[in-house]
């Protein structure tokens, strides 16, 4: 039988150095179904972006080895975007996370931290409420003797009990979902989102037979279906979801009309006949990330070097082999200068970048020039800073996995089957 289509909208925020800014989206219309995957009913907006973890590229390079749609929405200088998602009643904004597999919400109550371990107010970790208060919502089920627990490599963790509920965003309801709770945290937040929505695979999942955090080891690692995967196996929804990103404003605050998460179904955006379907490739024997061959990222005087990436909404730039991010800058009008401080490529905020495609099974995927000059903020003088869009992703050593951002994501329309494992990218017109 037809299954119901969720789509959401999203929206974005304001973040520090090096952030991103977005101009505003175009209209959207209705997508026309393919032959492959139809128009989606579950959709949500996405409504707002933040500042995307410090640690997001390095942790990912790290490892070896329904219809439903929703509006995503985001804020300036932003660089992960949110959309709406709501637990036994209670609505949260959450990033919304292709390169991270749980969700999870700051617990209500819960202790601040920072980097360096000494507790805080609240107010430091700067999430976007006081959090999800599990005594208010009488489905929530507490998994006992288990923990959430993941850190990052810039010194930000999360840690907390395990439980379930509920969870419903852009319309698609999912009954006794695993989430992660959160009590302690050390994190820099953005004051918009309280948690994140994760949609890769089971096992990068971050929940432990064991309720000592300092104990969390692979050994006792319990993997558990995130919110899509459940969705799938209670079959609600199609086992494929999609995600459109727009590239936003430079106004701060909340801003809507940025893409659309659609679950079941293609996201609901005007796309051309470019479209390619691959096989995901597998980390070891296991699926973990959205990763794909790359044969070609083609700029001038460019070769043709093959490589893997992650497709990831996390993260806003695109991160490529030292030696293509390094003939690509070159491009620039004025040329890139590379920051030997934070190792970012940093251009005139009036530059001319030069064109840029990916070829993904043959096919080439166009990205807009707008896309390759990214707005970061001021500097100490109150100076405009602006970062070049495609960075330096490290060596390419056979083993290193590179990564595809929003810069790639806001060009392309992206489906992602876990029945399959199979993504197809589709072009979209412009915009």
């Amino acid at each position: 039988m037809l299954l119901g289509l969720t789509v959401l909208s999203l929206s974005y925020v304001s973040c520090a150095k090096f952030a991103t800014v977005r101009h505003d989206s175009a209209h959207l219309e209705p997508a026309p179904a393919t032959s492959h995957v139809p128009p989606a009913s579950f959709v949500a907006p996405i409504t707002a972006k933040v500042p995307r973890r410090k640690s997001k590229q390095s942790s990912l390079r790290s490892v070896a080895g329904a219809r439903a749609t929703a509006p995503v929405y985001g804020a300036l200088y932003a660089q992960e975007y949110l959309v709406d998602m709501t637990v036994d009643g209670q609505k949260f904004p959450v990033i919304v996370d292709t390169g991270s597999s749980d969700t999870w919400l700051v617990k209500k109550g819960f202790k601040c931290f920072n980097l360096d371990g000494v507790a805080q107010s609240q107010s430091t970790c700067s999430f976007g409420s006081s959090g999800f208060d599990t005594s208010s919502s009488p489905m929530f089920k507490l998994y006992p003797k288990v923990s959430f627990n993941i850190s990052y490599a810039d010194g930000e963790f999360l840690t907390g009990p395990v439980g379930f509920d509920t969870v419903s965003v852009g319309g698609l309801a999912v009954k006794q979902q695993e989430i992660g709770v959160p009590d302690y945290a050390a994190w820099n937040g953005d004051s918009v989102n309280s948690g994140l929505l994760g949609l890769a695979y089971p096992e990068l999942t971050s929940v432990f037979n064991t309720t000592d955090p300092t104990k969390a080891s692979r050994a006792n690692h319990i993997p558990y279906d995130p919110f899509f995967f459940t969705a799938v196996k209670q079959g609600i929804v199609e086992p494929y979801f999609s995600l459109s990103l727009n590239r936003g404003g430079s106004t701060k605050g909340s801003q809507p009309n940025l893409g659309f998460l659609a679950f079941g179904g293609i996201a609901p955006v005007p796309v051309d006949k470019t479209t390619v379907t691959l096989p995901v490739e597998r980390t070891g024997s296991d699926y973990w990330f959205y990763t794909i061959d790359v044969d070609a990222y083609v700029f001038s005087g460019s070769d043709k070097t093959k490589s893997r990436a992650i497709l990831d909404s996390g993260t806003t730039l695109n991160y490529l082999p030292s030696r293509m991010a390094a003939a690509y800058n070159a491009l620039f009008v004025p040329r890139a200068q590379l920051d030997k401080e934070s190792g970012i490529y940093v251009v005139d905020c009036a530059s001319a970048a030069p064109e840029f495609s990916v070829v993904l099974g043959g096919k080439r995927f166009v990205v807009d020039v707008r896309d390759q000059v990214v707005y970061a903020g001021s500097d100490e003088n109150g100076e405009e800073v602006c970062i070049s869009g495609t960075q330096d992703g490290g060596v390419d050593n056979g083993e290193n996995i590179f990564i595809l951002g929003d810069v790639f994501l806001h060009n392309v329309v992206s489906t992602f089957n876990i029945k399959t494992n199979e993504m197809t990218v589709t072009q979209r017109r412009k915009y």
